[in-house]
């Protein structure tokens, strides 16, 4: 996918003075070891093992010159504290943490490491120097465990690098009505998100710029009947949406600027239909599959969730509105829930934004909705049919009425089950999702759109948060644990 952090991983490994550095040495030349068995790419050892801030200096060096973005440090053995954090601090990209466990009975006489200890340390100097840094469940490992570990932080890492040099680019003010869709910008400035917002008319304006671009149209629009086959239901139409394509790729690539990444949320209804006489969804539906997410409605911080979801996931994300409750009579008899019951269960949906290769069955229809208002003629252009069935994660990242960063995650199905219905639609499965939607998603005001990972990727998610400073971070919660304000005598 493009539009995503290449993440380089440098292990750094410390020793404090007091022990031989040479066991730090041979402890990162069995991780490295492991690392080159498992074909994790693009990790690198550093020749330096800091033992004094001087080489802390030089690590900092090395790391510059390879182009470093990520970082673990590996405690051999105890560690020193100070210049071990002074590298985190001065590095500033994401960081974790990783000890040796002692290798067995012959070690302990004299080659004990006591990084078990050194972590505790560690952990106490990351406190005075105010750093945000991932420490796994449990950071003492193996050389076989590392690699587990290293490559959960290459996904941790990938978001965070994305989050701190992306923007997000809107165009048009939310629909009328659509309160859930605007919210307070100045937390996305304080993640380090650049935010351009445009008119509607700065669209409009682009899509004329680009119309004389004809033999890129006629690829992108081959593209187009190439992976519709027989589903191209309206080909009158492909050209204009080809157009549309042109013209955000366009934008795309002369507006990123300072950042290296950037992701869109655009107006989509209601004047889009009279002025462009097609719907935008398969446009957005495709850009999505390629890494550059295009949220419904001007949805700023859904663009922002739906990049995160697919930094994650490594793979294409989708915008959904969590959107009506199941009908027992649509739920065929002994079909599997994922472990869930009725009330657990929920339809996804949206006009069309889904790319085709998370479909279960798709093709080009018309906008159900919008065409009661309008015209069956001029709102043309949804991708529709079912979702796959998949693992997902639905996670959403959202600024609150105050200006403080909220968050859930939960993970879940998509089902195989028919769900009898139009738009790009799909059931979703998230065990205890009644209580979470009534004491988090409703109880802490969270707005109708979720993005979705087609894998489960809560860890992931969860651990970037924190790194980013995201502190409110909702789950669902299991039976017999109460949600802040529920109401234990109506359960």
């Amino acid at each position: 996918m493009i539009n995503q952090p290449v993440v380089k991983l440098g292990i750094v490994g410390v020793s404090r003075d007091c022990f031989p550095a040479s066991l730090t040495q041979a402890r990162l030349a069995a991780v490295m070891a492991e690392v080159r068995s498992a074909n994790l790419p693009e990790v690198y050892d550093c020749p330096v093992i800091i033992e004094n801030e001087k080489d802390t200096l030089k690590a900092l060096d090395w790391a510059k010159e390879q182009g470093v973005n990520a970082v673990c440090m590996f405690l051999g053995n105890f560690g020193p504290e100070g210049p071990t954090t002074m590298f985190i601090q001065k590095f500033q990209g994401p960081a974790m943490v990783l000890a040796a466990k002692e290798e067995g009975k012959a070690n302990l006489a004299s080659d004990r490491g006591d990084a078990l200890c050194g972590v505790l340390n560690f952990s106490y100097s990351v406190g005075l120097r105010r750093l945000k840094v991932y420490i796994p469940e449990y950071p003492n490992v193996s050389p076989a465990e590392a690699v587990k570990e290293l490559a959960d932080f290459r996904h941790i890492a990938r978001v965070v690098i994305g989050m701190r040099s992306l923007k997000v680019i809107g165009f048009g003010p939310r629909p009328m009505d659509f309160f859930a869709c605007n919210a307070p910008i100045q937390p996305l400035y304080d993640l380090g998100v650049e935010v351009q917002e445009n008119s509607e008319l700065d669209m409009k304006v682009q899509y004329e710029k680009v119309a004389s671009r004809t033999a890129e149209i006629e690829a992108i629009a081959k593209d187009m009947e190439a992976e519709l086959g027989h589903r191209n239901t309206y080909p009158e139409i492909i050209h204009k949406m080809a157009q549309l394509e042109l013209a955000i790729l366009d934008w795309y690539e002369n507006n990123k600027g300072a950042c290296d990444y950037a992701v869109f949320a655009n107006k989509c209804w209601p004047a889009w239909q009279p002025v462009f006489e097609f719907e935008p969804c398969y446009v957005n539906s495709r850009l999505t599959g390629r890494g550059i997410p295009v949220a419904c409605e001007v949805d700023l911080y859904g663009a922002v969730s739906e990049y995160m979801a697919e930094c994650a996931s490594e793979m294409p994300a989708t915008l959904l509105d969590i959107n009506n409750s199941v009908p027992a009579d649509v739920v065929p008899e002994g079909a599997n829930l994922a472990g869930c019951d009725l009330r657990d269960l929920y339809m996804g949906f949206h006009c069309g934004n889904t790319c085709s290769q998370c479909m279960k069955s798709c093709k080009i229809k018309y906008q159900l909705i919008q065409a009661r208002l309008m015209s069956e003629d001029i709102t043309k252009g949804t991708l529709e049919g079912q979702i796959m069935p998949s693992k997902t994660t639905m996670f959403r990242l959202q600024s609150n009425s105050d200006s403080k960063l909220v968050s859930y995650i939960a993970q879940g199905e998509f089902l195989d089950i028919d769900p009898c219905s139009f738009g790009g639609i799909g059931i979703a499965a998230i065990p205890g999702f009644a209580r979470f939607y009534r004491h988090v998603l409703v109880g802490k005001r969270f707005p109708h759109h979720g993005a979705y990972a087609f894998k489960h990727v809560g860890k992931i998610l969860f651990e970037a948060l924190r790194l980013l400073g995201v502190e409110d971070i909702n789950t669902p919660l299991p039976a017999g644990q109460l949600y802040p304000g529920e109401n234990p005598f109506a359960i």
